[in-house]
């Protein structure tokens, strides 16, 4: 019984543990990893705005033959 409890009591402060190395081994990006990482997202964004509209463009007419030929 004691171990159980012992056990459910680890696991927080293990928890803790792996949390505070995770942070210690992390590092701020210099400036140069920062902007490529800024360009990634911005080219990601651009990508799924222009697939969205895409798809708009073929939703809506697709939509108005289904809906005015019924």
């Amino acid at each position: 019984m004691s171990d159980q409890i012992q056990e459910i009591l680890d696991i927080p402060a293990e928890f803790a543990r792996d949390g505070v190395q995770f942070m210690k081994r992390c590092t701020k990006p210099d400036k140069k990893e920062f902007l490529r990482l800024c360009q990634a997202v911005g080219v990601g964004f651009l990508i799924m705005g222009a697939v969205g509209y895409i798809v708009k463009l073929i939703h809506i007419p697709v939509n108005n033959i289904l809906v005015g030929g019924a």
